[in-house]
């Protein structure tokens, strides 16, 4: 009788928890720092420019034109069937890429993985749709810090096999399969969420949501079996409410939008995350053809799975390090925005300019670390203004506007139908880029300096008329 009976919350713990496995086992693929090596290798026998010239712009293709309809799709069907698809398109990208061969075949597995990372929405915004909002900041750390360590412990754990056991691509791979294949089985076991951002925000008990006593009817037939009539009015009603429904989201959307994008200040943190993840995205998509190229993997022992590892850990790090840096962004963030584009323009340079694969790997780390720790600060800047739903709305639209820009990178700089230039040369435009993104928020961190500076004797000018007339 003097036992505790305090109840477990297993409200959020359990589809968390859930989430949480499904995260690992999809991101634990250590097969993924080795893939251009793989291609390239006697699996496969592509050449460095088959690779980057025809088969990597497929997945910048694939997801840009995948990520609006599945961003539509995501809110409709509650999110758990998504991520479904999702691991199961995991499943077939690996299938496809153990034992496909051939140039059409890589793009066929490049298009399917566009719709993997298209389908990356559902499982960010699953977990608010099923745990209540004061549990959110602490599902949120649990669900991203999870992805980081499943992505660390594969590099590592390819590393280690590479390296000591001398463990070919192609069973890395096989490796990666299994653990796809383990957060496919774990998204089944997923809770259906009864509620959604957009099209279904009305949540369960909602008075609207039950329905209405009919009068009884004196025909016991009309009790028992609805005329033909009846039948077809039912099926023009609900069609006629699904298709209001749909009006209603895309107007709501629409004035979201406008509230969105209505401040100065969300607009440049807006314009700098689409603009440097455009960069970031191409430069993460063909790094391994450029480390390839300095030191090829068939001669030498490659070290892409150690430096991801430190890369994801040592971006961890700067990410969390912007929760406890006391700095006033609204005066400060053009500015620091500014000088960390420099330095990953910097960091790009160094890659291209180095024929040391030592000194490729380093520049690496500084751009990844950099890249992360702005990301970070910026989505904290965007997140603190909005509401949960515009958050996401904001979220979405600013990724679609980052790959608009990466495609035409990639259609330009990269596809055989553009320049189709080769790796050294491209990386000196995505350094020249980050050039261009440094310059143009310094050119706006001056403006503001300048602009406080000159309101600073006003103020003061004001300051003493007002003392005067005290007097």
């Amino acid at each position: 009788m003097g036992l505790c009976t305090k109840k477990v919350p297993v409200g959020w713990v359990y589809p968390t928890a859930i989430l949480c496995i499904y995260g690992f086992f999809s991101y634990m693929r250590p097969s993924e720092p080795f893939l251009t090596p793989y291609l390239t290798g006697a699996e496969h026998n592509l050449t460095l420019e088959q690779v980057t010239n025809s088969v990597f712009p497929v997945w910048t293709y694939s997801y840009l034109a995948i990520l609006f309809p599945v961003f539509l799709l995501t809110d409709y069907l509650r999110y758990k069937p998504v991520i479904i698809l999702q691991g199961l398109s995991y499943i077939i990208a690996w299938v496809l890429l153990l034992f496909a061969r051939g140039v059409p075949a890589m793009q066929g597995l490049e298009f399917v993985y566009g719709m993997v990372t298209a389908t990356d929405v559902a499982y960010y915004a699953y977990i608010y749709s099923v745990v209540d909002t004061e549990h959110y900041q602490k599902v949120t750390s649990y669900c991203r810090s999870i992805t980081l360590v499943g992505f660390t412990v594969a590099s590592v754990l390819g590393q280690l096999l590479v390296s000591l056991a001398g463990t070919s691509y192609f069973y890395l791979n096989v490796i990666s399969l299994v653990s796809v294949s383990v957060a496919f089985v774990s998204s089944l076991m997923l809770p259906m969420p009864s509620r959604s951002m957009f099209f279904h925000r009305k949540v369960k008990g909602d008075p609207s949501e039950t329905p209405s006593e009919e009068p009884k009817s004196t025909s016991d037939n009309a009790d028992l079996q609805p005329t033909e009539q009846q039948t077809a009015a039912s099926e023009v009603e609900a069609e006629s409410k699904s298709n209001k429904n749909v009006c209603n989201v895309l107007w709501l959307l629409c004035k979201d939008l406008k509230e969105c994008y209505s401040s100065t200040q969300l607009i440049l943190w807006s314009l700098w995350w689409a603009l440097a993840t455009a960069g970031y995205n191409q430069v993460i998509n063909y790094v391994q053809v450029l480390w390839e190229h300095v030191e090829p993997s068939q001669n030498y022992t490659i070290y892409n799975g150690g430096v991801e590892a430190v890369s994801t850990f040592l971006g961890a790090l700067s990410s969390l390090s912007v929760g406890y840096v006391k700095v006033n962004w609204e005066l400060s963030g053009e500015l620091a925005l500014a000088i960390f584009s420099a330095v990953n323009a910097g960091a790009l340079f160094l890659m291209d300019y180095s024929f040391n694969i030592w000194m490729c790997y380093a520049g690496y780390l500084i751009f990844k670390s950099s890249y992360m720790l702005l990301i970070t600060i910026a989505t904290f800047q965007i997140a603190v203004n909005l509401s949960m739903e515009r958050y996401a709305l904001m979220f979405g639209l600013n990724t679609f506007v980052a790959l608009a820009l990466q495609t035409i990178l990639t259609i330009i700089v990269v596809d055989n139908r553009g320049l189709g230039l080769d790796i050294i040369t491209q990386f000196l435009v995505y350094g020249s880029y980050y050039a261009v993104i440094a310059g143009i928020f310094f050119v706006r961190s001056l403006y503001i300096l300048i602009s406080l500076r000159y309101k600073r004797p006003e103020n003061n000018q004001d300051r003493d008329i007002n003392d005067e007339t005290h007097l």
